[in-house]
């Protein structure tokens, strides 16, 4: 016998992606019109955040896979967005920051950004979503221990 799944659309998979279209689509022209990617753009986030990291530290912090972050690295060291050096105390890691125009970006989309995440905090209530963030972490923490111990 087989279970029958609910529609895609209110499985739980159809119900984070849905949420995540609800929060990414006002942003995305403007990551046009700044000639990001949504992928360059979190690398850039997660060093404005974090400061210098190493790729696997950043491909972690950005939920990315390292061989992308890799590709995106090259785009934005090229754009003159971030810079990579060797870590002084070993020369087989990398270490990636911020540059001057990097930083520029970075400081001016965060206005555009804190509007958009005041405008979400409003529209579904301050309290609900600190307590959906929390919950969305604890699912993350809970599904990965599950499926680690298979």
């Amino acid at each position: 016998m087989s279970r029958r799944l609910p529609p895609y659309r209110d499985s739980l998979a159809g119900t984070l992606l849905a949420a995540r279209e609800a929060v990414m689509s006002p942003i995305r022209p403007y990551l046009r019109e700044a000639g990001v990617t949504e992928q360059q753009w979190r690398v850039l986030r997660v060093l404005a955040d974090g400061g210098e990291l190493d790729l696997s530290s950043l491909a972690e912090a950005a939920l990315l896979h390292p061989p992308s972050v890799t590709r995106i690295l090259k785009d934005l060291v090229d754009r003159r967005l971030i810079r990579r050096d060797s870590d002084q105390t070993d020369g087989r890691r990398s270490l990636v920051r911020l540059t001057d125009a990097g930083r520029a970006l970075m400081d001016h989309t965060a206005a555009f950004t804190s509007r958009l995440v005041d405008r979400n905090r409003s529209a579904f209530g301050a309290d609900r979503l600190a307590n959906l963030q929390r919950e969305l972490k604890e699912l993350t923490s809970a599904l990965r221990k599950a499926h680690t111990s298979d």
